[in-house]
């Protein structure tokens, strides 16, 4: 197990840093300059934008300034961003709980969805309800999310006037009762979560049903069935043990994803979270946040991975054992 931990640990590290050095190399070969920030249109001496660039250390050589970013970096040291002029870290930790909210309402509906219609189409398998399930997750699977978000938009937003369009509260939510306050945030976050689930709910759903069907057709469940157990205890007494593991293993592959969703859906419904400050920063060339966030995305897929390996193993034996 020790030797499985150093392995994974070892990989994930030398992922992030070839991650980290690929958005450096980008993030300086784009187009513009982050004296822009301070300048904008305004014309100004060379001098004036040197001196910017000198503070920031972007007048030393490329590979210079990467080694300067990653030794402060391991140091706990992520950079000051040269729009906010506080530590970029700190610029994202105020809007991530903003981003897990969202992130959280998203695997919410995914696993709702999911998992229920997983089940309906495993115990009707091979039936009308079974195609029509995977005829729906296939669909939803294809689709974008900014896709599935502007149609939602238009649908339930502008035509239907159901929900808000963009931002995380009302203007008057301050002027609200705490229950108000509570009934206005999920309001808004309604749509956010929904293209965000049903982007991602089909997988979940084949997962769901292709470990149950596999289960149901042992001779043990056909005893119980025989038996008189209701269909559902079967399902989540002999089914799920066996969807377990492949789920684990979705939710842990398919937090990148899922991150990216949500970052790319902030910036759709103005949501203020970490997406928007890293659309901001990219515009803005504000390098270090950009780059902090590359750290904070990075360690936290790579622990996910983690997390979701020593789980499947404590689960399930088998894994264990391979270890």
């Amino acid at each position: 197990m020790l030797r499985f931990l150093s392995r994974r640990v070892a990989a994930g590290i030398l992922l992030l840093f070839v991650v980290l050095v690929t958005t450096f190399v980008l993030l300086h070969a784009a187009p513009g300059d982050p004296t822009v920030v301070f300048f904008g249109d305004q014309r100004v001496s060379a001098e004036a934008r040197q001196a910017i660039r000198a503070r920031y250390g972007l007048d030393q050589p490329l590979w210079r300034q990467f080694l300067i970013w990653l030794g402060g970096a391991l140091q706990g040291d992520l950079g000051t961003s040269i729009v906010h002029g506080r530590g970029a870290a700190q610029v994202l930790l105020s809007k991530l709980p903003a981003t897990l909210l969202l992130v959280a309402a998203g695997f919410l509906v995914e696993y709702a969805l999911g998992l229920g219609l997983g089940m309906a189409a495993a115990l009707h398998s091979g039936g009308r309800l079974d195609r029509w399930v995977r005829s729906l997750s296939l669909f939803f699977y294809s689709v974008p999310y900014f896709w599935l978000a502007v149609v939602l938009i238009d649908l339930l937003a502008v035509r239907a006037g159901w929900f808000p369009i963009n931002m995380m509260r009302a203007d008057n939510a301050m002027e609200l009762s705490a229950w108000g306050r509570l009934v206005d945030l999920l309001h808004h976050l309604a749509l956010p979560a929904l293209s965000l689930g049903l982007a991602q709910f089909g997988l979940v759903s084949r997962f769901v049903h292709n470990g149950l069907v596999e289960v149901l057709e042992q001779d043990y469940v056909r005893t119980a069935r025989a038996s008189g157990l209701p269909p559902l205890r079967i399902v989540w007494i002999h089914g799920m043990k066996n969807a377990v593991g492949p789920l684990l293993q979705r939710f842990g592959a398919g937090l990148p994803a899922r991150l990216s969703g949500a970052l790319l859906l902030e910036v759709i419904f103005s949501w203020p979270g970490v997406g928007q400050a890293i659309y901001a920063a990219v515009l803005q060339r504000d390098y270090p946040v950009v780059l902090a966030s590359t750290v904070f995305s990075g360690v936290a897929v790579v622990l996910t991975m983690l997390v979701v390996d020593l789980v499947h193993a404590w689960i399930d034996p088998r894994v264990r054992d391979a270890l």
